[in-house]
């Protein structure tokens, strides 16, 4: 059921992908994905490219798939592994939602981060804070590792 569940999805990304994201299997492992997402415009992470990994549980879609940037970010809601605090992919996930819908909210997050609800509460903080450094220092890590 899992596999013909993520079979679709990888059709379904093909005919219509969500914009600036594109995933696929890593190799002929169909529950390990990896994905990209260009870095939003009119944001600090503008023309970055940042690739994450996607592994679907078994249960699949009754289980939330696990995500994970594998690309550095400086970001409140992204920690130094690259989990993602986003509560769809938690404790809000719903067997209606698709990678295409995952990729479109982490890729919100990213002009819209979440700064009450942080992974890293220093880099929440400075959010917070000191809106112009944050954005810089985001800048900066995009030359450093998503370019």
């Amino acid at each position: 059921m899992a596999l013909r569940r993520i079979q679709k999805e990888l059709a379904d990304l093909g005919s219509d992908p969500p914009d600036n994201c594109s995933a696929g299997p890593a190799g002929d492992d169909m529950f390990n994905w990896q994905a990209s997402i260009m870095g939003p415009p009119d944001c600090p992470y503008q023309g970055g490219a940042f690739f994450l990994n996607i592994q679907f549980p078994t249960d699949y879609p009754f289980k939330p798939p696990k995500v994970q940037f594998t690309t550095k970010i400086y970001h409140c809601n992204v920690n130094s592994n690259g989990a993602i605090c986003l509560d769809i992919i938690k404790d809000q996930w719903s067997p209606a939602l698709t990678i295409s819908k995952v990729l479109l909210s982490i890729s919100s997050l990213l002009t819209d981060p979440n700064p009450s609800d942080p992974l890293v509460p220093e880099i929440a903080q400075l959010y917070l804070k000191d809106r112009a450094k944050h954005d810089s220092t985001a800048r900066e890590w995009v030359q450093k590792y998503a370019s």
